[in-house]
C-alpha cells in the first residue's frame, strides 16, 4: 500500500509500478517501445523501432477500443488522454469495470469526465481533474481493485478518433475496506418545467459522494442559479438531510459568479470551480453555457444505506427592479452532470440508459 502526501514519498513502497499505453498495451515490465507498426509508423520510417511509431490508436466510428485490461489486485494512480477531433469529447463513452461484471461502474462522456462537457476547450487545475491546453485531460482518482479492472472507450460518431492515453497503476495489496469507484452521467435537454435534474438516484449500499460536474445550458433571460441541491440519504424520503441554498453556492461561488463591471467571471481552484462560461456570439451561438465542478475531498458525502441527489432549475426573472423584491422562478435549461462517488460494490444496478449520440449531441 502506497502512502501520500510529501512525506509518503521517502516511505518504501511494497507496490510496484505499471503503465499502459499505444506504447505498451498490456502493461508489462519491458514492454514499452517494442512496437514496430502503429499511427507513428511513417513518421518515425527513418529512425526505427523504439522512436514513437505507436503513439496513439485509431478508433473506427462505431468501434470499441480496450484501453487497459488488468489482472488485480491494484490500484489506477493517474488517467491521460487527448483525442482529435475535440468533437469526440461528447461522441465518446469512457467505461470502467471492475472484477469482471459486465454493468460498468464508470460510463460518462469523455469531455464530461475531465470537466470538458462542451467539446470546447477549458482549463481545470483542480487536485484529482486537470485539463491543460489544448486537451490534455488528466484525472488522479485513485482506483483500487482486487481481481481486475477494464477501461474501454467506444466511439458512437460517425468519423474515427484517434486517441493518445496512458494509464498509470500500482500492482499490490488493497486495504479490505477500499471501495470502488463509480461515475454516472445524466442530462435533462431541457428540465422539465417546474421539475428537477436528477444526478443520481438507486444507489444502495455504503460509499462515499465525491465529486459533482454540471454542464449546464441556460434556456431562459435572467439569472439561472438559485436551484438547490439536495441530497437524500438512508432512508430520506421527501425531504434531505443536506441541502444547499443555491447553484453558485455549491460550487464555492457568491452572488451569481457576478463580479460588477466584468459579469461571470470562472475560477478554477482545487476542489471546486466555475472553469467555463461559453457566451452568446450574437449569431448561431445564442445560448449562454457553463461548466463547474465540486470535489467532496475534504468533505465526502458519507452514506450508508442509500443516496440520490437533484438539482432545482430555478432562476429569477427580469423586471422586478423599482424597487420590487426578486422572484424565483421554475426554468427548463439544459442541464448534463456526472456525479461520481464510492460504493461497496463493484457495480450498481442504479446504472441510466446508455446514453445514444442524439442524446450526447452538443447543439
Amino acid at each position: 500500500m502506497t502512502t501520500f502526501g510529501l512525506d509518503g514519498l521517502s516511505r518504501k513502497a511494497r507496490a510496484v509500478s505499471r503503465s499502459i499505453s499505444a506504447e505498451n498495451f498490456t502493461g508489462a515490465k519491458s514492454g514499452g517501445g517494442r512496437a514496430t507498426e502503429g499511427t507513428g509508423a511513417v513518421a518515425a520510417s527513418r529512425l526505427g523501432p523504439g522512436w514513437k511509431i505507436s503513439p496513439s490508436i485509431d478508433i473506427a466510428a462505431g468501434g470499441t477500443a480496450t484501453l487497459a485490461d488488468i489482472e488485480g489486485p491494484g490500484t489506477i494512480r493517474h488517467l491521460w488522454c487527448t483525442t482529435a477531433p475535440h468533437a469526440a469529447w461528447r461522441s465518446t463513452l469512457l467505461r470502467i469495470h471492475w472484477e469482471g461484471e459486465e454493468t460498468p461502474a464508470v460510463e460518462v462522456p469523455l469531455g464530461d469526465f475531465f470537466c470538458n462537457g462542451w467539446n470546447t476547450f477549458s482549463q481545470v487545475s483542480s487536485v484529482p481533474v486537470a485539463a491543460n491546453p489544448n486537451g490534455g485531460f488528466n484525472a488522479y482518482w485513485p482506483m483500487p481493485f482486487r481481481r481486475a479492472a477494464r477501461i474501454t472507450l467506444e466511439n458512437l460518431s460517425a468519423e474515427t478518433v484517434t486517441l493518445y492515453y496512458q494509464v498509470d497503476y500500482e500492482l499490490g495489496e488493497v486495504p479490505e475496506d477500499s471501495t470502488y469507484f463509480h461515475a454516472q452521467w445524466r442530462r435533462s435537454h431541457p428540465v422539465p418545467f417546474g421539475e428537477e435534474h436528477t444526478l443520481l438516484e438507486g444507489v444502495t449500499g455504503a460509499g462515499s459522494y465525491v465529486g459533482t460536474y454540471l454542464a449546464w445550458g441556460v434556456n431562459s433571460p435572467g439569472w439561472w442559479g438559485e436551484g438547490e441541491l439536495k441530497f437524500f440519504m438512508d432512508g430520506d424520503d421527501e425531504f434531505p438531510t443536506i441541502c444547499g441554498t443555491g447553484t453558485e453556492d455549491y460550487f464555492g461561488g457568491a452572488w451569481n459568479f457576478d463580479v460588477p463591471g466584468q459579469g461571470y467571471t470562472a475560477y478554477t481552484t482545487p476542489y471546486l470551480g466555475l472553469n467555463q462560461i461559453l457566451r452568446p456570439d450574437g449569431l448561431y451561438s445564442s445560448q449562454q453555457r457553463f461548466g463547474m465542478y465540486r470535489w467532496h475531498i475534504l468533505d465526502p458525502v458519507h452514506f450508508s444505506e442509500d443516496l440520490r441527489i437533484t438539482v432545482q432549475s430555478l432562476g429569477i426573472g427580469l423586471g422586478q427592479g423599482n424597487g420590487l423584491p426578486h422572484r424565483y422562478r421554475h426554468t427548463s435549461d439544459d442541464i448534463a452532470s456526472t456525479a461520481l462517488f464510492y460504493l461497496d460494490s463493484p457495480s450498481s444496478a442504479s446504472l441510466p440508459r446508455t446514453p445514444d449520440l442524439l442524446t450526447l449531441e452538443v447543439d
